[in-house]
């Protein structure tokens, strides 16, 4: 069990985790007190959702009208007056709408964008994200005045720390995207001051801190470092985050890439539709209308409830005088096989079992216990599907009795004031795109001459190699730094006022990637710096290649920093015996530390 230190800064401070979950949403926050140990605590009273308590979170929907301004959020959208009025009006109710920011990389034969409800129009997924941010931050505001006094929120309002969670599998485009929404919400000034108080963090280790908070508790975990994986179940994705785990002292560390899969509640949901859609072909209870309740119903019940593929299984959706033997309704219930509910989960479980073994294959330490936690966690199917893959390998898994789905929440706020994990594993390899040297007894050089070219300093050149920085699967501490040496060659010195560098992701299974051009579907660009060279090139001295022709030379540092959530890439440079850095957080596609950009030409040499 973790034991937490008394905040140490000097003035009051809240911090607020908004998870905005696929199907779910919750707030957790803590006031910091200097000198108080601080507690966690979550926001249980949302509009039309007053009285449930403990451990509550609202739906996440969102009704717009037909001029896309949004009329009705989370619980408030479940109310029978608001259903009424939306359907006199036409509002357009939006679920499951977390997914249009998903990578596309993530995407899979069983999930496409027709799957998905379109947004209203003229709104993007970024413009209904923060509509519902700044509706949680709205309900957070009333219920922290409501609960500790208004003079308590004036006094922090303007020193509020947001940890906005996401899944493992969201990178730098995705984050760009949270970031961009936390400011158009009005939660933050889009400012480099006002981004600073916005911290990402990926689900898997939010739940790694609920999971310390809540159950590692037991003396036989404290003794030597073991591994542990944590499986957060959502509604949209499942996240696998692997740790080797010493509790005295504590002590965790990343020991295999985070994995991320495409599968979470709402798959066997959207499953289950198409198994009654096609059982209910041609009855009265077949139209849309119906199948949508008798899915809801599954959703809240059956899909819950299911332990035994032998046993059949019923969905209560009408009354007694709703019979149709033909089709197994009777007395208001339809009835389905067992066989034919557990089915529907099959796809979940076994991406979980493969991102596992993944994870199990690339870990430094035996993975001994697993912890599952999530809405999803709460299916009876889903937990007994994994004890049975894990029991005959030793390894335990378990799953708190209660709050479940609050631990991103909670999880993401311990993760801000505790932050207990010392290091953490490269999930993708990281560089940037340049050119070599042409090397004719090389034969990936000579395979590739047809693109060769000769450079501003006469030298041939072959261009689409990978420098790559950072490799996957490095283990990487808060503070270490991974860094490459380039050389820019430019012909003219107008040409030297700024250096712009790609960030490049690759996610192949290449162990060492070469070359660009050879899988390029696997190539991504994080972020792109433009660096502001304009003194340097001022005191550049002109060089000569052998036709003669001026060229100039930059000597550069690529950096990258990646041991806390976010990667962050450096370009530097030695100028009067100093060195000068210019930084790009890899959420941003274009940072300019400068001002105003240009659009240069020239290449980055790796030599």
């Amino acid at each position: 069990m973790l034991t937490r230190q008394p905040y140490r800064g000097l003035t009051r401070r809240l911090v607020l985790a908004f998870d905005v979950g696929t199907t779910y949403s919750g707030v957790s926050y803590a006031i910091l007190d200097p000198g108080d140990v601080p507690k966690i605590l979550g926001v249980t009273r949302f509009p039309a959702q007053e009285h449930v308590g403990g451990d509550c979170k609202i739906p996440s929907v969102i009704y717009y009208d037909q001029t896309s301004r949004p009329r009705a959020f989370g619980a408030e959208a479940l109310q029978e007056h608001v259903i009424e009025q939306a359907e006199e009006e036409q509002w357009i109710k939006l679920e499951w709408w977390k997914l249009h920011l998903r990578p596309r990389y993530l995407d899979a034969a069983h999930i496409a964008d027709d799957d998905i409800q379109p947004l209203p129009a003229g709104k993007s997924a970024i413009e209904v994200l923060a509509d519902f941010m700044r509706y949680l931050y709205q309900c957070s505001r009333k219920y922290i005045e409501e609960s500790h006094g208004t003079a308590l929120w004036k006094s922090v309002e303007q020193n509020i720390e947001f940890v906005l969670t996401h899944p493992n599998g969201w990178e730098g485009p995705q984050q760009k995207q949270i970031r961009g929404a936390a400011a158009l919400a009005g939660l933050i000034p889009n400012t480099q001051d006002g981004q600073s108080r916005v911290h990402l963090l990926t689900e898997g280790e939010a739940s790694l801190h609920f999971c310390v908070m809540k159950i590692f508790a037991s003396e036989s975990l404290s003794r030597t470092p073991i591994g542990v994986v944590i499986i957060d179940a959502g509604g949209g994705t499942v996240d696998l985050s692997a740790y080797s785990m010493q509790l005295s002292p504590t002590s965790f560390e990343e020991i295999a890439p985070a994995e991320c899969r495409l599968q979470g509640a709402v798959l066997v949901t959207r499953r289950a539709h198409a198994l009654i859609k096609k059982k209910l072909a041609g009855s009265k209870y077949g139209n849309p209308e119906i199948l949508r309740q008798i899915t809801d119903i599954f959703d809240k019940t059956t899909k819950l409830r299911v332990r035994n593929a032998e046993d059949p299984q019923y969905i209560k959706f009408g009354t007694v005088r709703d019979k149709d033997p033909q089709y197994d309704i009777r007395s208001g219930q339809l009835k389905l096989t067992g066989r034919s509910v557990t089915e529907l989960f099959e796809p979940s479980v076994k991406e979980i079992i493969d991102a596992f073994e993944k994870q199990q294959l690339a870990a430094s330490t035996p993975i001994k216990s697993v912890f599952l936690v999530g809405g999803f966690a709460a299916s009876e199917w889903l937990f007994s599907s994994l004890q049975k893959y894990f029991a005959p390998r030793g390894i335990e898994i378990c799953r708190p009795d209660s709050h479940v789905n609050k631990a991103v929440a909670d999880g993401a706020v311990s993760y801000h004031i505790d932050n207990i994990v010392s290091s953490r594993v490269a999930k993708l390899t990281y560089g940037t795109e340049c050119s070599v040297p042409y090397d004719s007894s090389d034969p990936e050089h000579r395979a590739r001459q047809k693109k060769v070219y000769r450079g501003p300093s006469g030298i041939l050149a072959v261009p689409n190699s990978f420098g790559s920085i950072l490799s996957r699967g490095t283990r990487v501490s808060a503070e270490q730094t991974f860094e490459e040496d380039f050389v820019v060659r430019r012909s003219t010195i107008q040409s030297c006022a700024s250096v712009d560098v790609d960030i490049t992701a690759y996610r192949g299974s290449l162990a060492k990637p070469d070359w660009m051009d050879t899988e390029p579907e696997n190539f991504t660009t994080l972020c792109t710096i433009h660096a502001d060279t304009s003194r340097l090139a001022a005191k550049l001295s002109p060089k000569r290649s052998k036709d003669g022709s001026v060229y100039y030379v930059i000597d550069i540092k690529v950096i990258l920093l990646f041991g806390l959530t976010e990667l962050k890439a450096q370009v530097g440079w030695v100028e009067d015996v100093r060195l000068y850095f210019y930084l790009c957080c890899c959420y941003s596609f274009l940072c300019n530390a400068a001002g105003a950009s240009s659009e240069v030409s020239g290449q980055l040499f790796l030599f």
